[in-house]
């Protein structure tokens, strides 16, 4: 399915959000908002501003350049992230920076690092435990 087909025409303000439901217009945005690389790249541009390509493979650790390509151009159809191109550098010099929309979904993304963050260790103990009683289960 092409890209322009998912997206529909006309967003209406009165119907009522309910991203579980899998016909609700606003689920497409969160779904590409929520990959886990979307998630990196916002907190990396929040926290190191407008980068390179380069730079921002380097930041997101882990990330092919396939997936950082695609990723990129997801948030900039978005309107998520701006690319800007000076063709007078050799080769043309591309920077990628949040926009305005960018810039405030990237700051909401900050509880959700923090929490990350705080609770890790609890989120790898649980992980063993359940390890645990699926081998023993087995």
């Amino acid at each position: 399915m092409a890209q322009a087909e998912k997206t529909p025409a006309v967003l209406d303000p009165d119907r009522e959000m309910d991203l579980l439901d899998a016909a609700c217009p606003s689920r497409d945005v969160f779904v590409d908002l929520a990959d886990k690389w979307a998630l990196l790249m916002l907190m990396s541009l929040r926290e190191r501003g407008t980068q390179r390509y380069s730079e921002l493979q380097r930041s997101v650790g882990g990330i092919s350049r396939k997936m950082l390509a695609q990723t990129l151009r997801t948030l900039e159809r978005d309107g998520i992230v701006s690319r800007t191109v000076n063709p007078d550098a050799t080769p043309p010099l591309v920077r990628y920076a949040l926009t305005p929309l960018g810039a405030e979904v990237a700051e909401q993304t900050r509880v959700l690092c923090t929490w990350t963050h705080d609770r890790a260790a609890q989120v790898y103990a649980a992980r063993a435990a359940y390890d645990r009683r699926a081998d023993a289960q087995d």
